[in-house]
Formats: C-alpha cells, structure tokens, sequence
C-alpha cells in the first residue's frame, strides 16, 4: 500500500484544544500507510467572494495549495453550540472555491469529534459530514469517531489514556486507510 498524505483540518483554534489532542494522538498512532499532515485553517479570511480575484489572500492560496497536494482529508473537530465551530465552514468553503476548481473535490474522508460531554460531537460530525457532500467527497461512513469525555480519554500532547480508547483511535484510522486507498482518484 502507498504512503498516503492525509490533510488534516483541526476545527478548534485554541492552543490545547481537545480536538487538536484527538488529531495528535491520531499522529502518534497513524498506521505506516498515512501521513497525517496538520494543515492551519486558523488564519484563513472569512470567505467573501469579492477577495476571489486573481490574487486572492495568501491564507487562501496556502491552504488550498496544502490540501490540494494531500491524497485524503481528515477533519477533527469539537462541537460548539451542537454544530461544527466557523473555522471549519469557513475552511471547507475557501476549498470549494472557486467554483470549478473545489480542491478537496473527490477526496476520501472522515470526520471525527470531541466533547467534554457524553455526545462527542454528535452534531458537529454530521453538519461536517452535510457540507462536504456537495464536493462529492466520499465519506467514510463506518467506523464513525465521535470522542465524549475527551479531557479524561486524551491527555495533553496527545496521550491516550486508556487502551480501549487507542484501540478505537487505532480501528478508525486503519480503516481509514483502507477507504482511501479504495477511493483515492
């Protein structure tokens, strides 16, 4: 199996957010076939597509260029106010654009989410799932990651704190990897 290069879009922009300790234990237990590769959606301007002129902000050209050279995206991210937080729309919308050139258009992905309570993200997780339909990017839909009571299950720096935790972490991404390399174009 090819090494796979996977952009991965974490949506919480705080320094120890636990999603970001999701996508660092994710790291830490990739499988040898993927390279997860952090790419910052935290300086990206708010889409307006009065700035998609020909040289739109830097941000843009970036991060578009960023994911455009990865084969899949993982999107890890936190639930705020039981839907996904701006910077992962706003994210999602600077790659759909301009219309035509939709840089993460057909790319295998995943989504998986956190909360301190007991949902994990359940919200979040599909309004992600929702809005990249529209690219049709194929979802890996089973297993799906939805991470409750994240700040007991990942310590900070990304340690897992229980094997039944790792173990599931481990299962998602070794069938994630299997999803790419049967959808990857």
């Amino acid at each position: 199996m090819a090494k796979r290069r996977v952009a991965v879009l974490i949506g919480s922009l705080r320094k120890e957010a636990f999603s970001r300790r999701l996508a660092e234990a994710m790291r830490s237990l990739q499988p040898a076939s993927l390279e997860l590769e952090f790419v910052d959606i935290g300086g990206l301007a708010l889409y307006n597509a009065d700035l998609e002129t020909e040289s739109p902000p830097p941000a843009w050209s970036e991060f578009r260029k960023k994911v455009a050279a990865c084969d899949a995206v993982l999107f890890v991210s936190p639930e705020y106010n039981r839907g996904m937080p701006a910077s992962i729309k706003n994210a999602i919308d600077v790659a759909s654009r301009p219309y035509g050139k939709a840089v993460m258009a057909g790319k295998p992905c995943a989504v998986a989410t956190t909360s301190p309570g007991a949902l994990g993200g359940f919200g979040a997780n599909h309004m992600i799932r929702q809005c990249v339909m529209f690219m049709d990017m194929p979802m890996m839909q089973q297993p799906e990651l939805y991470l409750g009571q994240v700040d007991k299950a990942i310590e900070p720096g990304g340690k897992v704190a229980s094997d039944a935790t790792r173990q599931l972490i481990e299962k998602f991404l070794a069938r994630f990897a299997d999803w790419i390399e049967r959808n990857a174009g």
